[in-house]
């Protein structure tokens, strides 16, 4: 049975005291997904989110419909100007995101600490 995907908005100061702007992501993230995950990001104003960090942590699951929405995000981020980190992913989930070519788009980091000491 799937876990509704949660999403909690956090904030954070980089080295420099720069805003970095975390998204925690829980449960399950997949086609159904679409709302908590591009909605979210959708609803940052890109001028005062600049520096975004996406965290799977706490996701039990992660499909590639829920791929497709994280590549989403990638892209409008892009086009907008922001740098996005990603932390927290499962060895496995790691390994599938340098496969599908999202780590041109965005560095992986082992935790939140690392993404964002390296903005």
């Amino acid at each position: 049975m799937q876990t509704d995907t949660k999403v909690k908005v956090d904030q954070a100061q980089d080295a420099k005291g720069d805003s970095i702007t975390i998204l925690r992501f829980s449960g399950d993230i997949s086609s159904t997904s679409r709302e908590a995950v591009i909605g979210t990001y959708q609803s940052l104003s890109p001028h005062d989110h600049r520096q975004i960090v996406l965290d799977f942590s706490k996701v039990e699951y992660l499909n590639s419909s829920g791929i497709a929405l994280v590549i989403q995000v990638l892209i409008d981020a892009a086009k907008a100007g922001q740098k996005i980190h990603i932390s927290g992913l499962t060895p496995h989930f790691q390994k599938v995101f340098t496969m599908v070519g999202i780590t041109r788009y965005a560095p992986l980091f082992s935790d939140e600490t690392a993404a964002g000491a390296a903005f």
